[in-house]
C-alpha cells in the first residue's frame, strides 16, 4: 500500500479501530435482514509527507449514493457558521454579479442559497442525488457528479473557470486527492481564490478524536501536508484560520503560485503549533491506539453499569462518528436501546452495524431516559440548549470525547 499523495510505502500503522460499515450507510427494516459489507477502518500515517489516510477498500460512489442521508441544513451552528462565511468572503473577495462562486461538494444548498440570495452567480457540483435535489429547489444550479480534474476541464472549456472554490468538508472525503487538486488548479482564475475547511489532524491527536474516522473520510490532513499537496498542483496556501467546527478545523486560504495575494503570518504560526506537537516524528501516532481503547472501555463500563443500576440511556445524533464509536466498542441494542436525530432522512432507519433504531427526537419526552448520550460532541453545546428539558425528569447529558463526561 502507499501513500495517495506522495506515493511512499506506506508502513506504519496509527488506528485499527477493526471492521465496520460504511458510517453513513442506514438501514431500512427490510435490509435488517440482508447482510451488511464491513470493511477495515485502519488509518496509517505516512513518514515522508504525513498525511494520515485509510486503506483503499471502499470506492466514493459506494459511500455517497443517492440514498446519503447527510443533510447539512439540518444543522442551525452549521447554517449560521455557512452565513457568517458568505459574508466574510464576499466582501474579503469583492465577489459580485459578474463572479462566479463553484462549491464542490454543495450538499443541499446550505452555503450558496446565501450567493443566490445575493445575487452571485454560483454552482454546485454534488454526486448525491437526495441532496442535491433539495438544492436545485432552492434555486441553485447543481451538477450531479463527483469532482475531478476531468469535470474542471469540462467547465473551463465551457467558459466557466471559478473567482472562489469552496470545499467544506471534502478534502478529507476524496480518495484521489492529487486530481482532486489538479482540478482545483484547472477551474480557479488567475487571481481566485480557493477556501477549503477539514478538520485538522492536530486536534485528533489532542483530543482523541478517534471517532472522526470513519471510511468516509479518506484523509486526515494537518497545515504542512496540505501545503504540500498543494504546492505539487501549482497552488499555494496563503492564509489559513483555526476554527471550532468539528472539534477544530482549519479554512485554508490558497491561491496560484503566481498569484498576487501575500501569504499570511498564520502559516507560520499554526505551522508552529503542529511542530510543537510533534507531528512529523512518530511520537504522537504511537501511542494513540491506546487512548482510543481506554475512551471505548470507559463507554462500555459506563453502559453495563447503568444498566445494572435499571437506568434508562438513549443517544442522540445519528452521526458517523457515533457510528464508529458503537461500532468499535461493540455496543448493541441491550445497552443502548434508541438514538434521536432531527433529520426525518434518518428517522425510521436503523444505525449501520449496531442496528440501533433511530427515532425523532420528540420521543425523548415519551421515553424519558435518565442519559442521553450525545454522539455528535462537537455540537454538544446546541444539543443541550435544544433538548434542556431532559433536566425535568432529572435527565442527564453524556459525552465520550475526549474522554468520558457526565453534563
Amino acid at each position: 500500500m502507499n501513500c495517495r499523495h506522495c506515493h511512499s510505502k506506506l508502513e506504519r500503522l496509527f488506528l485499527d479501530l477493526g471492521f465496520a460499515p460504511p458510517s453513513n450507510a442506514y438501514l431500512n427494516k427490510a435490509k435488517l435482514k440482508a447482510p451488511e459489507k464491513y470493511y477495515p477502518l485502519r488509518l496509517f500515517v505516512c513518514k515522508d509527507c504525513w498525511l494520515v489516510q485509510t486503506d483503499d477498500y471502499t470506492q466514493a460512489d459506494e459511500l455517497f449514493d443517492k440514498n446519503y442521508a447527510y443533510f447539512s441544513s439540518v444543522s442551525k451552528g452549521w447554517l449560521d457558521h455557512a452565513s457568517k462565511y458568505c459574508s466574510m468572503v464576499t466582501n474579503k473577495l469583492g465577489l459580485n454579479k459578474d463572479s462566479l462562486v463553484v462549491e464542490i461538494a454543495s450538499n443541499d444548498g446550505y452555503l450558496l442559497k446565501n450567493f443566490i440570495n445575493a445575487q452571485i452567480p454560483c454552482l454546485g457540483i454534488e454526486p448525491t442525488l437526495s441532496t442535491a435535489a433539495e438544492a436545485e429547489s432552492l434555486g441553485i444550479p447543481v451538477l450531479k457528479e463527483f469532482f475531478q480534474k476531468a469535470l474542471a476541464e469540462q467547465l473551463v472549456n465551457s467558459g466557466r473557470s471559478a473567482d472562489l472554490i469552496i470545499g467544506n468538508n471534502v478534502f478529507a472525503h476524496v480518495p484521489t486527492i492529487n486530481d482532486f487538486t489538479d482540478g482545483i488548479k484547472l477551474l480557479l482564475k488567475a487571481e481566485g481564490t480557493v477556501t477549503l475547511e477539514f478538520p485538522h489532524l492536530l486536534k485528533l491527536l489532542e483530543q482523541r478524536q478517534f471517532d472522526t474516522v470513519y471510511h468516509e473520510h479518506f484523509s486526515y490532513l494537518s497545515l504542512y501536508t496540505t501545503i504540500q499537496i498543494f504546492e505539487k498542483a501549482g497552488l499555494r496556501v496563503y492564509d489559513v484560520e483555526e476554527l471550532n467546527t468539528h472539534g477544530g478545523s482549519l479554512r485554508i486560504y490558497g491561491c496560484h503560485q503566481e498569484s498576487k495575494m501575500a501569504t499570511s503570518d498564520n502559516i507560520a504560526r499554526v505551522l508552529a503549533k503542529e511542530v510543537e506537537f510533534g507531528m512529523q516524528t512518530l511520537e504522537p501516532y504511537i501511542h494513540f491506539q491506546g487512548l482510543a481503547e481506554n475512551v471505548k472501555n470507559d463507554v462500555i463500563e459506563f453502559l453495563i453499569s447503568q444498566y445494572k443500576l435499571g437506568k434508562k440511556v438513549g443517544a442522540y445524533g445519528a452521526a458517523a462518528k457515533g457510528c464508529t464509536l458503537l461500532n468499535f466498542a461493540g455496543i448493541k441494542t441491550d445497552l443502548l436501546p434508541f438514538v434521536c436525530d432531527a433529520a426525518p432522512s434518518k428517522q425510521n432507519h436503523f444505525l449501520p452495524g449496531s442496528h440501533i433504531p433511530i427515532l425523532p427526537p420528540n420521543e425523548l419526552k415519551i421515553l424519558k431516559p435518565d442519559f442521553v448520550f450525545i454522539l455528535p460532541w462537537n455540537i454538544k453545546e446546541e444539543v443541550i440548549e435544544q433538548l434542556s428539558y431532559i433536566r425535568d425528569w432529572g435527565g442527564k447529558f453524556v459525552v465520550a470525547i475526549p474522554k468520558l463526561t457526565v453534563l
